[in-house]
């Protein structure tokens, strides 16, 4: 677990008064985030629904599936990236690399989410006290021919550590957590959480689906 408790360059001394998601540069003394976001601009990820395959930009590819632990998040439907309106989800993270990320999701892959969501919420959590892994899962549409293939997310979860989570949280409370490509002022929200320009209150569960 990454710890809060920095030491001054200079003198050495423990510094105090630092959020837990802040430390000390250790070349210029300056307090400096743990994190790296540029406000409005984090790391895209993306999930090709055509091929089943995760990447970073649509260029840097990895794999089926894909780990991660939501700090911000919302469910909405709207229309973006010269998309029709639909329902999507899109959840923020913190990369490998302790960078700001973003990934988004649609269709079948978006009730696979709730399917998360919902046992989390009689257990009194949320996404934000779990690591996520989505893996990329093949499916046939036999109604065309010839038939086609895609791929939605399919979702499990286990438990995260919970100091780093409070220290996630702390910082998304703290920094407007949002991506300025799928920003619009037309868009329809199921639920967010810790998201930068929520346009509503969570909704309860039973008005989510």
């Amino acid at each position: 677990m990454e710890t809060a408790r920095v030491l001054d360059p200079t003198t050495l001394e423990p510094v105090t008064g630092l959020k837990s998601w802040q430390t000390i540069d250790q070349t210029h003394g300056d307090v400096i985030s743990r994190y790296k976001y540029l406000e409005g601009h984090p790391r895209n990820y993306r999930f090709d629904a055509k091929e089943g395959v995760f990447s970073i930009n649509g260029e840097k590819k990895l794999g089926r599936s894909l780990t991660f632990q939501p700090i911000a998040w919302r469910i909405f439907i709207d229309s973006i990236l010269g998309q029709p309106a639909k329902q999507w989800a899109e959840l923020f993270f913190i990369d490998d690399q302790r960078c700001v990320s973003s990934i988004l999701f649609h269709g079948y892959s978006v009730d696979n989410i709730f399917r998360q969501i919902e046992p989390l919420y009689y257990d009194d959590r949320t996404l934000a006290d779990v690591v996520l892994t989505a893996t990329a899962e093949r499916k046939e549409n036999t109604k065309i021919q010839p038939k086609g293939v895609y791929y939605i997310a399919q979702f499990r979860y286990e438990l995260a550590d919970a100091d780093l989570t409070k220290q996630r949280q702390e910082f998304a409370a703290d920094n407007r957590i949002f991506r300025q490509e799928t920003l619009t002022d037309t868009a329809r929200f199921k639920t967010s959480h810790r998201y930068g320009f929520a346009a509503s209150e969570p909704q309860p569960m039973s008005q989510l689906h």
